[in-house]
């Protein structure tokens, strides 16, 4: 009995259907390596190389944040809303 206990443990709980792969990071993982508060120029020194997900595709964040008027981020909502306002919020494309 307990083999079959340990088999539906393993078993995910919702069917995943095929992989399709996603371009680039999500914007919370960048953010989390972070620490806040934080100029622009620094985000875009450690970070503004890595290509983040949005809805219109993959994008640089160094170009992103080209956009964001604010150049000093005192906490982590703010940075993400900031870069948010730029690229949008929704599904981001598959490849």
């Amino acid at each position: 009995m307990s083999d079959d206990a340990d088999e539906e443990e393993d078993a995910p709980a919702v069917e995943l259907g095929e992989r399709t792969p996603v371009e680039g990071a999500p914007l919370a993982r960048i953010a989390s390596r972070l620490e806040w508060p934080i100029q622009k120029s620094e985000v875009v020194r450690k970070e503004g190389d890595v290509t983040i997900r949005t809805p219109d595709g993959p994008q640089e964040l160094g170009g992103v944040l080209d956009e964001v008027e604010t150049t000093y981020f005192s906490r982590r909502q703010e940075f993400v809303d900031d870069v948010e306002d730029v690229v949008g919020t929704g599904p981001v494309q598959t490849s």
